[in-house]
């Protein structure tokens, strides 16, 4: 007997795997009453560019959390996970889940991989459904504004760009001049280790893996397992609260030296004096101003020195808002489709 169709909805909120926040522009407006979230696990997603085991595992352990979070507020959320269903991309899911819950209109913050947006484009004009992609809000610069920037210029340095930022956002700025007199310290920071090595570096916090994350690391290991690396010492965070408590604990703990040896390397140190935070910047547990203003705040309270603060500033806000940028100004001519397929 052919089912009968489920109840319309009025928007399907698509949750990407990598914009796990609640304060997401598609949340916007959500009415529990009339409004599903919606998120699913494909293998695509891990297959269409070689992937470690362990971004794998961070990936559907995040997403995992996130939507067991969704679940708590009361909100109602379709969430499809590898073991249930055989869809072979995320167009090919959302598709059945709009025929299934027939929504007015579908909404998505603009996904951050040009692919996968212009794949669920095609995927609801097919059924003909509206489609309503927000702005991404995990970012400081707005991609408008990264291409009126852009217009007319000559050159696209990365270091304009990044005291574009700094003066719209005030960050390290004394008024209008950057504090210290300089917008950049890089030439403080590239000094190498001396013959005994980075001495003692406290390690970056580890959050070993609860009941949801174990069960991730072993659907890993079985349905992936061609996928180079290992998942033995895995404890990346996975959770907001997790991805806070790794903020707080470099800024206590490595800010401070991050600056003077930034670009040095030595044998049997992964981390050094680094964050470990653009995992969980880029699932977007953690919003780029908060983790720029933790930093500010060390050097303003004296327990960081300017130039190991500008350095790691520059990263966030310098460096990943700029490369989003260029991505997003010069796709579809940067895919390389051979490759993809």
């Amino acid at each position: 007997m052919r089912s009968e169709p489920q109840p319309s909805c009025r928007n399907l909120v698509v949750v990407l795997g990598d914009q796990l926040s609640l304060d997401a522009g598609a949340f916007e407006g959500f009415d529990p009453v009339c409004d599903r979230a919606w998120m699913a696990e494909v293998e695509e997603e891990a297959r269409h560019v070689p992937s470690h085991k362990a971004r794998i595992a961070l990936f559907l352990a995040a997403m995992r959390h996130f939507a067991r979070g969704i679940r708590q507020r009361g909100w109602p959320i379709d969430y499809l996970s590898l073991e249930s269903h055989s869809f072979g991309s995320l167009a090919e899911a959302l598709e059945a889940s709009v025929r299934s819950r027939r929504p007015q209109k579908v909404v998505l913050v603009q996904p951050g991989d040009w692919r996968v947006e212009q794949s669920l484009r095609r995927a609801l004009q097919r059924l003909g459904v509206r489609l309503e992609i927000r702005s991404d809000r995990a970012f400081v610069g707005d991609l408008t504004e990264f291409r009126e920037w852009a217009l007319g210029r000559k050159r696209l340095l990365q270091e304009h760009w990044y005291r574009h930022l700094r003066q719209k956002t005030g960050v390290l700025m004394d008024g209008a001049q950057p504090l210290g007199g300089r917008w950049n310290f890089d030439s403080s920071n590239r000094e190498p280790f001396g013959p005994g090595g980075p001495g003692l570096v406290p390690r970056p916090l580890g959050f070993p893996p609860d009941s949801v994350t174990r069960e991730v690391l072993d659907l890993v290991r079985r349905r992936f397992a061609e996928h180079p690396g290992d998942l033995d010492s895995f404890d990346w965070p996975v959770t907001r609260q997790q991805a806070l408590t790794a903020l707080r604990d470099f800024v206590e703990h490595r800010l401070a030296a991050f600056g003077r040896h930034q670009d040095a390397l030595w044998t049997g140190e992964p981390y050094l004096h680094h964050s470990r935070l653009s995992a969980a910047l880029n699932l977007k547990l953690l919003h780029p101003i908060e983790v720029v203003r933790a930093a500010e705040d060390a050097f303003l309270r004296g327990a960081a020195p300017l130039e190991s603060t500008e350095g790691f500033i520059r990263q966030v806000l310098g460096w990943r808002e700029y490369v989003r940028g260029l991505y997003h100004l010069w796709m579809p001519e940067w895919l390389d489709w051979n490759f993809l397929e």
